[in-house]
């Protein structure tokens, strides 16, 4: 059965974002947009036709990665309790933060703050600023149903942010080994979520 536009266009938008994680990972921002509609199976007119310009694209590729990071933090989480949510949340944000490609683009997007401004703010607007919106908006959602109490949802998304990554990150952007095993993580993503819901215990 052929698909429709909207399935084809879903298809070229996922290709294309996959062909740039790749094409950035292995030869930097500056990388030719021809390179990656080549990886992608698409013409360079398309990628400009689904993202408007290279920071677009970036930014797009950052905000996938947030929505796959927060999506335990939706409206349909269900029967799931804050803890459980954040503890997922905690995890996927662990591993996102110290892979070698997540590494690897925060390092370029660094780099790139002199030369390209632009591109620095709208990668952080995509990536960090729009994850922790989204944690501030179900530590709210979570406090007026009663199961933690603060005053300050922002606040408390930043210390929550803070506690996850902590040191791993940086000792990930300066080359050093985490030795963070899949083991250690979900340690670490447990141990995290169980001190925040006692500090904010209602």
């Amino acid at each position: 059965m052929p698909r429709i536009a909207g399935q084809i266009d879903r298809a070229k938008s996922e290709a294309i974002l996959e062909a740039a994680s790749a094409v950035l990972f292995e030869r930097g921002l500056a990388a030719p947009v021809d390179e990656i509609a080549r990886r992608a199976g698409v013409s360079k007119q398309t990628v400009y036709n689904h993202y408007g310009s290279k920071p677009e694209l970036v930014s797009a590729l950052i905000e996938r990665r947030v929505n796959a990071v927060t999506a335990t933090l939706g409206e349909a989480v269900g029967d799931a309790s804050p803890m459980e949510a954040l503890a997922h949340y905690a995890r996927a944000l662990l591993q996102t933060v110290t892979t070698e490609r997540g590494v690897s683009l925060v390092r370029l997007l660094i780099q790139s703050v002199p030369a390209s401004p632009e591109l620095a703010e709208k990668a952080y607007a995509a990536g960090v600023r729009a994850g922790r919106r989204r944690l501030a908006e179900f530590l709210a959602r979570e406090a007026r149903a009663g199961r933690l109490a603060i005053e300050d949802a922002n606040e408390a998304a930043a210390f929550f942010s803070g506690m996850v990554i902590a040191h791993h990150q940086t000792m990930a952007l300066f080359g050093l080994p985490t030795e963070l095993t899949p083991e250690r993580i979900d340690h670490l993503a447990h141990e995290a979520a169980a001190r925040f819901m006692r500090a904010y215990a209602p």
